[in-house]
């Protein structure tokens, strides 16, 4: 099957990027957003650098702040409302993936009404809402170029998948000078979850040879830029590399997918509240160790492409340096198991079952090379917990 390739119509990449804003909303012929973002972009002064932007250049806006981690139902309802209450004919997000994530999430419903639960996938989006310029602030979650959403059912506790060309940005603003301020947690955190986004996209049973080559390339990018971004947050060349790797991992996982680390991880974040990136990064050395044996060729270019092993070196012998590595860069970034991040141990068990059957439900699993059965899936999640 020839893949169809889905990303935003124009990005610009670099430091000083964010300049840009008002000639892409004119390009476009835009003159009224809704910016959406969160209450620390708001107070840092992010939000004031984008707005007297927009003043400069007398386009007309409005903020809506008030988007919070892994973006709930009851949030993007509240923003939802706040865009039908003005003339607005764009969103721009500035933030984490979670502002960007609550702006797909209303442009959504803008379009088509009903409730998220409706969009969930493997469901349809039939129309496409308002337009959406993404600024990421976190070189992580890669959103600003993905046709994904992650919203979690504030009444179920249920992390929900919504996917479609709907979601996708139009534009992508990538400028990794707004990540120099980034706290080690957030940037160690962030950094993990697009390692895992380049290397899923890589194994996934969906992969292609155009997304096979952003994938090694983030991973490159990641894998030796990581520790110096987290030691050294003011290296710009660790930043602007993050910064690169996430983006790329981003338009490499949509188009192809992520796969059993993602949908065993949203159910721990949707429970636990665990930040996304941190309860990947838990479960990443473990999921990869029992995919190995479905795709060790994919698994050790891995390891060739992060730099831990030779290209000459031995499939299994490259395997064994990726898996070693992983679990070093869990202990070098101080990344806890879900014991040692407080996670109740029969609270953990009880919903065992729940979380298991969410994580299979959410589709991600199948694209994993060695898919598991409900009862894999329940022990890994007990090997995860520490």
């Amino acid at each position: 099957m020839v893949p169809i390739v889905t990303m935003p119509r124009l990005m610009a990449v670099g430091g000083g990027a964010l300049a840009e804003l008002p000639a892409m909303l004119r390009r476009l012929g835009l003159s009224r957003p809704l910016v959406v973002t969160d209450p620390y972009i708001k107070s840092c002064g992010i939000l004031d650098q984008a707005t007297e932007l927009l003043d400069g250049a007398q386009i007309r806006w409005s903020v809506f702040a008030d988007t919070v981690p892994d973006p709930t139902t009851t949030a993007v309802e509240a923003g939802t409302h706040h865009l039908a209450e003005g003339s607005f004919d764009s969103l721009v997000a500035i933030g984490g993936g979670s502002s960007i994530d609550t702006a797909k999430a209303m442009s959504v419903l803008a379009a088509n009404g009903g409730q998220m639960r409706d969009y969930k996938v493997p469901a349809e989006i039939p129309k496409a809402g308002p337009p959406l310029v993404a600024i990421p602030t976190t070189a992580g979650t890669g959103s600003e170029v993905t046709r994904f959403t992650v919203i979690t059912d504030s009444e179920t506790d249920e992390k929900m998948l919504i996917a479609g060309l709907a979601c996708c940005p139009l534009v992508a603003i990538v400028d990794y000078e707004l990540t120099l301020s980034m706290p080690l947690r957030l940037t160690a955190d962030t950094g993990l979850d697009s390692l895992t986004h380049a290397i899923e996209a890589y194994v996934s049973r969906r992969a292609n040879p155009f997304t096979d080559g952003l994938a090694k390339s983030a991973m490159g990018l990641i894998a030796r830029h990581i520790r110096t971004a987290c030691a050294e947050p003011g290296d710009r060349a660790a930043r602007e590399a993050m910064m690169l790797g996430a983006t790329t991992a981003g338009m490499a996982f949509s188009n192809s997918s992520v796969c059993l680390v993602h949908g065993m991880s949203r159910p721990i974040g949707a429970f636990f509240h665990v930040p996304h990136g941190l309860s990947n990064a838990m479960l990443l050395p473990e999921i990869t160790a029992f995919s190995v044996p479905a795709a060790l060729e994919r698994y050790a270019d891995c390891a060739r492409a992060m730099g831990v092993a030779e290209e000459d070196e031995g499939s299994q012998a490259a395997v064994a340096r990726l898996l070693d590595e992983l679990r070093r860069l869990n202990e070098d970034l101080k990344v806890p198991t879900p014991r040692g991040w407080g996670i109740d141990a029969a609270r953990y068990e009880e919903l065992l079952p729940a979380m298991a059957n969410q994580a299979l439900g959410s589709g991600s699993p199948a694209n994993n090379p060695r898919i598991p059965t409900i009862d894999e899936i329940v022990e890994l999640y007990r090997r995860v917990y520490g």
